[in-house]
């Protein structure tokens, strides 16, 4: 088994079952058929004890909205620790642990999610996803979690949703298509945006791409892509690329070491086209 992914929720059911959901479906689906990533999810409210199953209090200190119980949390993740056989549940209540992976909490006071971070967690043997709903987990979980693994708060944007599943949804699809085998063509996850380090996009924005028809609504393909000079094709995509992060993310340059003509691209200021770059 190469990557080994459990998923602690109160909604089991918005990642779809053994057969059909988003953890089914595409490359992703394909990995899981070919058992290149195993996936469990598990109901938090099976460890609410309660006639209710409840799994959520009023803050202390008082505010708005609810906070998941640490009781509830601290007892899923002990069983989910201890079912790798690598710990007994006595064991992981008592926070000793063998290597039982790392866990992450989506938040959206976390830190950001990029893709040196996929690409981390895709070298990783076992992840645990914690999706927190309504004002978050109770703070004690990830400071007790913390003594007994690496724990990682993470954020997937600058805003907030309605719980963590559908960022756990998003760091799945990004890891997994990093995994051996994943991708059809290893190179290209090399040329995304944000490619991988050493790549011709590392740390940019990709440029726009082109398949036929030739003409289309009377826009043509740029003519070097048709002029089977493979250093000038590489070179224009990365003067493509340098200009749409100099347009849409201007934050990430300041981070790139730029040569002459890279600087020259810039300096010229035209529009990210294709048209605009063909020559």
């Amino acid at each position: 088994m190469g990557l080994n992914i459990d998923i602690v929720t109160i909604f089991p059911e918005y990642f779809g079952d053994e057969t059909s959901g988003p953890l089914r479906t595409s490359l992703i689906g394909k990995a899981a058929a070919r058992g290149d990533i195993g996936f469990q999810i598990h109901d938090l409210r099976r460890w609410a004890l309660d006639v209710h199953h409840t799994v959520d209090d009023v803050p202390f200190g008082g505010g708005p909205g609810m906070v998941m119980k640490p009781d509830v949390w601290g007892a899923a993740l002990d069983e989910v620790l201890a079912a790798d056989g690598a710990v007994d549940s006595a064991d992981a209540a008592a926070g000793r642990s063998a290597d039982s992976g790392r866990l992450v909490v989506p938040t959206p006071s976390g830190v950001p999610f990029t893709q040196a971070v996929a690409t981390r967690y895709a070298a990783q043997s076992r992840l645990i996803f914690a999706c927190g709903r309504y004002e978050g987990i109770d703070g004690r979980v990830v400071d007790h979690m913390r003594q007994r693994m690496p724990v990682d708060e993470i954020s997937v944007g600058d805003y907030v949703l309605a719980g963590g599943e559908a960022a756990v949804l998003v760091m799945i699809e990004a890891v997994g298509r990093l995994l051996p085998g994943v991708l059809g063509n290893a190179s290209s996850a090399d040329d995304d945006s944000f490619g991988g380090a050493g790549g011709s996009m590392t740390g940019l924005l990709e440029g726009p791409v082109y398949t036929r028809p030739r003409t289309w609504r009377g826009h043509e393909v740029p003519e070097i892509l048709l002029s089977g000079n493979h250093a000038a094709i590489a070179r224009w995509r990365r003067d493509m690329a340098l200009r749409r992060t100099a347009a849409h993310r201007p934050d990430l340059l300041t981070a790139l070491e730029l040569d002459a003509r890279d600087r020259q691209v810039l300096a010229a200021g035209f529009p990210v086209s294709g048209k605009d770059m063909a020559h």
